[in-house]
Order: structure tokens, then sequence, then C-alpha cells
């Protein structure tokens, strides 16, 4: 049953082709077309198409004018510009503790071969339990 009506819909669409062109009409779709359409149609495709082209020709040269531009603009600048102030020496570190008072001030250009124990030598400091004094001695 279905075969039948799609060899109807063929034969019928094939006597309308061949009744257009026999009246001579723009309107029937030429011989063979792969999609078909009257002639219109095929016109707007190509119009279209060669829009779509055209537009993409002329995003591609606007980017290459743009990437030459940007490479000009590159060259021409200054990689590194020169300081247009002379340098200065840092101002010495501060520490907020020492100004308020609450730490003592420890000055900050110490020398690392001078001895920390403030001049007293090795002979001050305990190295082992039985160097301590009789009154910082550990108590039971």
């Amino acid at each position: 049953m279905a075969g039948e009506k799609f060899k109807q819909r063929i034969s019928k669409a094939q006597q309308l082709a061949s009744a257009a062109r026999a009246r001579g009409g723009d309107d029937a779709p030429p011989e063979g077309a792969p999609l078909g359409g009257s002639k219109a149609e095929a016109t707007q495709r190509l119009q279209v198409g060669l829009f779509g082209l055209g537009s993409m020709v002329l995003l591609v040269g606007l980017a290459s004018i743009l990437g030459s531009q940007a490479d000009l603009a590159e060259e021409a600048s200054v990689p590194e510009a020169a300081p247009t102030t002379e340098p200065t020496e840092a101002a010495p570190q501060r520490d907020p503790l020492a100004d308020a008072g609450i730490v003592p001030d420890i000055p900050s250009d110490t020398d690392p071969d001078e001895d920390v124990n403030d001049g007293l030598g090795d002979s001050a400091l305990p190295t082992e339990a039985g160097d301590l004094p009789a009154d910082a001695a550990p108590q039971d």
C-alpha cells in the first residue's frame, strides 16, 4: 500500500515537471538537479554562498592588517625604558616595636664575625650541667 502511494507521488511530480517544461516557465526545476527548486532559488543560494566567501576573505584581510600593525607597534616601542629618576638609597628599615620601647633596639649593621655574647667570651656560657653557678643549679 505504501509502495503504491510512493509511485503515485513520483508520477504526479514527473507530470508537473513535464507540464512546467512544456510551458517554458522559469519555475521548473532543472532536470537532474540535486537540490531541485527554481532558478530563482538557485540564484539565491549562489548569492548567499558568494557573500559568505567574500565576508571570510574580508575578515582574514582585516586580521592580517591588525596583526601587521601590532608587529610594527611592538618594533617601534622601547624594550626597556630608562628610569626617569635617579635611584636613591633605601631608607633603613625601622622596627616599630623598638620605636615604641617594647623591645630593645638591635643595631642592624652587626658584624657576623663579632661575638654574640657582648664581649663576655666563651667562658661565660655554661656548656654542661656542672658548669652552672650554684644559685642557678636545678632544684629538686
